[in-house]
């Protein structure tokens, strides 16, 4: 059986579980998220690997650049990263890298984006199924109506992320 390297990781905005795959980072996530149990699953599933705590030079190289992005010394990650899950999804996670760092766009914005503007449920689900953090930035969508609206790791934490990269206080 193949195994993902799994380790723990404390950001200031809470608890983080990442993950590695054959030298690539395949999760960053929050482990408070009720969607946990679907991504670990989905993961496992699609890499036909289980989980093993234990350290890899990605994990290792993924805290230095964590560490530096909260320290706001980083605006880009370099990190090679694995993408679980469909065609269409993975579509959406690659354009979330598009999103400058600092930038919102709303989740019809992304959309037509991906030249598909009455997607944006389809859009928003895939944003939602994201299993990569803070590096493929699902925070910085938001709704049309410049709300905060649905993040894996609760609003809170996606207020605490915006600002960090804005320096402005925002209102949930």
């Amino acid at each position: 059986m193949k195994v993902v390297w799994i380790q723990p990781y404390q950001s200031p905005c809470g608890e983080l579980i990442l993950g590695s795959f054959e030298g690539k980072l395949c999760l960053c996530d929050w482990q408070n998220g009720r969607r946990r149990e679907l991504i670990d699953k989905r993961i496992q599933k699609n890499l036909r690997a289980q989980y093993e705590t234990g350290m890899s030079e990605t994990i290792r190289q993924t805290i230095i650049r964590l560490d530096e992005y909260f320290a706001r010394q980083r605006t880009t990650f370099d990190i090679p990263l694995l993408f679980t899950g469909t065609d269409f999804q993975k579509t959406v996670w690659r354009e979330l890298q598009n999103i400058p760092y600092g930038k919102t766009i709303s989740y019809a914005e992304l959309s037509g984006r991906l030249g598909n503007p009455k997607a944006v449920r389809a859009i928003a689900s895939a944003n939602g199924a994201n299993a990569i953090s803070v590096l493929v930035p699902c925070h910085r969508v938001i709704g049309s109506n410049h709300k905060l609206v649905g993040y894996g790791g609760g609003l809170p934490v996606k207020k605490m992320l915006l600002e960090l990269e804005s320096n402005e206080k925002l209102l949930l």
